[in-house]
């Protein structure tokens, strides 16, 4: 299992990842609101702004302030240990 930062410590499982998409268009906006009612919204920004909306293989949506690209940075690492952990089941 490959794990990304997303900041301040806070990790995700790269092979449940679906996409990374910016929070600025209106469609998404509605996307982050629904999941907040529904209560699959999982808020990893510490009061910063929210840069970086992840959507999740299980519902969930994941908001995070470092920037799409850096998250996709961090995905495509290939093992250097930046931004990533592994652990074998």
């Amino acid at each position: 299992m490959k794990l990304i930062n997303i900041g301040f410590g806070n990790m995700i499982n790269a092979s449940r990842l679906i996409s990374i998409v910016s929070p600025e268009s209106a469609p998404v906006k509605r996307i982050i609101q629904e999941c907040k009612e529904r209560g699959t919204l999982i808020d990893a920004t510490h009061g910063r702004r929210t840069r970086a909306v992840i959507i999740m293989d299980s519902g969930h949506v994941v908001l995070s302030y470092l920037q799409s690209e850096t998250v996709a940075q961090r995905m495509k690492s290939d093992g250097d240990g930046i931004g990533e952990e592994t652990c074998d089941e």
